[in-house]
């Protein structure tokens, strides 16, 4: 059973607005080596039938996932012409696969995404295994549209026990002619069985000439103006992520960014007073878009501090890879149970603290 679109189009959990969704995005930045794998696969009649995704979040995997099946729904013959000369995987946006694609009406391919709640107006936390069966139906079919059979797991982050094993059952014993494209931010994190079955690409941060070209489109597209000085600055602190470009061109002078700054610059001592106000903003209604910014400072001091003296003993490091994990672990559980953000915010702060003061004195 492919994806349809719903009338009332409710929010998408796999698109980061103002930026057009992926399936609508017709170039891809910073990644022509990564393209070149798919089509030398694919036209030498090597594709492998599971595709892991993997990098930062915000740097073209959904693009190229995306770009790599409407390239497969507009040419389904690997030995075709159109495929033997093929210089990358564009395809013209007036395709008839590219308007199905767009409109959610290819039948021959399965998008699994965290769904939407009418009920509580919110996303699931997780894709559930009601979801992968969903999809299963799909790939009991013959393909409808004569070609291949395909499935978008945007993210394969997402998925819990049970999904991830009902996936897993169906990428061991494919149907001939499918193909299964899982993004993952964190690759490391699927199933080790999953990961065994797939072949694994990872797609770095976009160089600065990318990244910048690639918000500029996503501007366009969306028909917003942004400031060149804002533009440099943005793209200059997003750490070659056009989604952080574009938050970061929508923050405001009191966005969370410049009160991570202040606290993470501070640490071991906490300025209580300002992670409070972190912690109100991120809680509050409407406060996903500052939680994302709040963990992504976070993983990116923890990071940087990891990296700051290659040096280091292991006594000096472990606080900091400990409080990743402590970091990894509690942010899941928080999205499964839905947890108090607040006192979850103020517990990282506090785990931060003992780390950078564990850390120090494993230097004294």
């Amino acid at each position: 059973m492919g994806v349809k679109a719903a009338d009332d189009s409710p929010p998408e959990s796999d698109r980061f607005a103002p930026a057009p969704h992926p399936r609508d995005t017709f170039e891809l930045f910073g990644h022509e080596q990564a393209e070149a794998d798919f089509l030398d696969a694919y036209r030498a009649g090597r594709m492998p039938q599971a595709w892991i995704i993997g990098g930062p979040p915000g740097i073209g995997k959904a693009t190229l996932a995306w770009r790599v099946a409407l390239f497969i729904a507009a040419h389904p013959d690997p030995a075709s012409p159109a495929v033997q000369q093929a210089k990358n995987l564009a395809v013209d946006p007036n395709h008839p696969a590219a308007r199905k694609l767009s409109a959610l009406s290819f039948g021959d391919l399965a998008l699994l995404r965290r769904q939407w709640s009418e009920k509580t107006k919110k996303h699931a936390t997780r894709i559930t295994v009601d979801d992968v069966r969903n999809a299963i139906h799909l790939f009991e079919q013959a393909a409808g549209e004569g070609g291949w059979r395909m499935a978008i797991i945007d993210r394969a982050d997402d998925l819990n026990l049970n999904s991830a094993n009902a996936l897993l059952k169906l990428i061991e014993e494919p149907p001939p002619r499918c193909l299964f494209l899982l993004i993952a931010h964190r690759p490391g994190r699927l199933l080790p069985t999953i990961r065994s079955r797939c072949r694994t690409l990872m797609l770095q941060s976009l160089a600065p000439p990318a990244l910048d070209a690639a918000v500029r489109e996503a501007l366009d597209a969306s028909g917003q103006k942004a400031a060149e000085p804002a533009l440099a600055k943005a793209c200059a602190r997003a750490e070659g992520s056009v989604h952080e470009a574009l938050r970061l061109l929508a923050a405001d002078e009191s966005a969370v960014d410049d009160l991570m700054e202040q606290v993470l610059g501070d640490l071991p001592h906490v300025k209580w007073r300002i992670a409070h106000r972190i912690a109100d903003s991120v809680s509050g209604r409407g406060g996903e878009t500052e939680f994302e910014a709040f963990l992504r400072a976070i993983f990116d001091w923890l990071g940087a501090s990891l990296r700051r003296n290659p040096g280091l003993g292991p006594r000096a490091l472990a606080p900091y890879a400990e409080a990743w994990e402590f970091l990894e672990r509690e942010t899941r559980d928080l999205e499964i149970y839905n947890l108090d953000k607040r006192a979850f915010v103020i517990i990282v702060f506090s785990r931060l603290a003992e780390a950078e003061r564990a850390a120090r004195a494993a230097l004294a």
